[in-house]
């Protein structure tokens, strides 16, 4: 067993990437402050292969420094957007088709482990702010709540953790892996 050269990852570029098919996720940002966790956040929808971004509300926006330092690019690759009303955006996704899923502890939330996603349903992922998390009235109008299990003392995951956790179990629960390129001993 070997680490792998950069060549033999068999990644795509940027280019390849907005012309292959993705995974029917879009990532919604609800007020999100910190920048890092935003560039966490495009790194991560490029690694899953996600629709889009869409960034609203205080959350920043490309281009910014600090977006760019953990993003690597993926404000290159994934296609971003930005919306100042979260609420008015869940609402023209939900009347575009998508299922609207908010990542919150609540009274009624779905263990994450529990929910099991439709393949090819189209879906939003609602992530909110560090402090306050996302909007009440944005839970009200999410399909369902989902609530990543924890066992620890602390009451809550860095959404930049949880993007991963989420959008890793959305991707193996829908055969998103499918979309992969060849692997590489096709090559």
């Amino acid at each position: 067993m070997r680490k792998l050269s950069m060549d033999e990852l068999n990644r795509l570029s940027v280019e390849e990437f907005k012309t292959v098919d993705k995974n029917p996720i879009v990532l919604v940002l609800d007020n999100v402050r910190s920048l890092n966790n935003v560039g966490s956040a495009f790194r991560t929808a490029d690694a899953f292969r996600a629709e889009k971004i869409f960034l609203c509300g205080i959350t920043g926006k490309p281009p910014h420094r600090d977006i760019q330092k953990t993003a690597l690019g993926a404000t290159e690759s994934v296609a971003w957007e930005y919306h100042e009303d979260t609420r008015e955006l869940i609402k023209s996704l939900h009347q575009s088709g998508y299922k609207i899923c908010a990542l919150e502890q609540t009274t009624g939330s779905i263990p994450l482990n529990e929910f099991m996603p439709e393949p090819s349903k189209p879906y939003a992922l609602v992530f909110g702010n560090e402090v306050f998390g996302v909007e009440e009235d944005v839970i009200l109008d999410a399909d369902h709540v989902l609530e990543i299990p924890q066992m620890g003392t602390k009451h809550s995951l860095n959404i930049s953790v949880s993007i991963g956790i989420v959008l890793w179990d959305f991707v193996n629960k829908t055969g998103g892996w499918d979309l992969r390129s060849p692997s590489r001993d096709e090559k």
